[in-house]
């Protein structure tokens, strides 16, 4: 398993991290020892890089990924959660519910101190609010030895560039937007680059869309969007492969990010996940894929506040 140096923080992370939000039931109901099993082998298969939030089933993944970590080496991985979302509607970015919430995720968590702490989907929050007052209370953090780097999660890839302009930020998150069907996150990677900002790539699989099962009902994507994704999966299916294969392959590979965060709660998955990237490419699929998705290439939706999705076309900026 190849590791990268996460920007300047100095920590080196697995190229394929392990999303532990299903550890918290949100794809599913799962059987506790499955989970931790799955955490036990990405270990010994060389994964080192763990994200979390104790907004993944109500804190449920924080709490069986603690249990998970328990024994282990504590240098032998990069454990990295947030703050802010605490539920499909409850968002708190204050500098009070932020302190309180790294403390609560350090006991679920079992260690005295959290690699990475990141502002879970800021779009809904306030942006001023974020840089004035959040991202402050966690470098205090910071300096205190409780987090060792700070960064921002979210969907519009304006929001995160807003922020990460007005303030330093070690780690940008984004999900959905490097994958087979949307490429918009690369071109942000020079900017982020040039402030030395790490980039993680969440969700290669568009979170179930680039799947053979296809995505749950609540999927946000439009349904042009969703039925490309179909076609693609069937076309890869009648060639005798699995897109989801080909969709990790391809971001793993070609992305050049920190790391690329995959959901996973079993041992069979992470094996899968491991096996896949260590394959090579194919070009010839990933042409033929390529060209099913050229009708909603880089298509998305809109997610967070309104004013969140463009930042940049605001005049003035609001201070907490």
């Amino acid at each position: 398993m190849k590791r990268r140096t996460m920007g300047a923080t100095g920590l080196e992370v697995s190229e394929l991290g392990f999303g532990a939000s299903p550890l918290g039931a949100v794809y599913g109901a799962f059987a506790e020892p499955d989970g931790i099993d799955a955490v036990h082998t990405a270990l010994n298969l060389g994964v080192c890089f763990f994200d979390v939030s104790p907004y993944y089933g109500a804190t449920l993944a924080e709490t069986v990924l603690g249990k998970a970590l328990r024994g282990v080496e504590r240098s032998s991985y990069v454990l990295a959660t947030k703050v802010g979302r605490y539920g499909d509607d409850v968002f708190d970015f204050t500098a009070d519910r932020v302190r309180r919430s790294v403390h609560e995720s350090l006991k679920r968590l079992r260690t005295d101190h959290l690699d990475l702490v990141q502002c879970h989907d800021i779009e809904f929050g306030d942006l001023g609010h974020v840089v004035h007052e959040t991202l402050p209370a966690l470098r205090e953090m910071q300096a205190a030895g409780l987090v060792r780097a700070v960064g921002i999660t979210g969907y519009p890839l304006g929001a995160l560039r807003h922020v990460a302009a007005r303030t330093p930020v070690d780690t940008v998150m984004s999900y959905c937007q490097y994958t087979l069907q949307d490429r918009r996150l690369a071109r942000y990677g020079p900017e982020f680059d040039t402030a030395r900002t790490a980039v993680i790539n969440a969700a290669p699989l568009a979170m179930g869309a680039l799947t053979a099962p296809g995505p749950a009902a609540w999927h946000p994507a439009p349904t042009p969007v969703l039925e490309r994704c179909a076609a693609a999966a069937e076309l890869c299916r009648v060639r005798g492969a699995d897109i989801a294969r080909l969709a990790v392959q391809f971001a793993v590979s070609t992305g050049g990010f920190a790391s690329t965060v995959v959901g996973a709660s079993s041992a069979r998955k992470i094996r899968r996940l491991v096996e896949w990237i260590a394959q090579p490419l194919d070009g010839e699929l990933l042409r033929a894929v390529e060209d099913c998705l050229a009708p909603v290439r880089d298509r998305g939706w809109l997610n967070g506040r309104p004013e969140n999705q463009h930042p940049e076309n605001q005049h003035r900026e609001e201070r907490p």
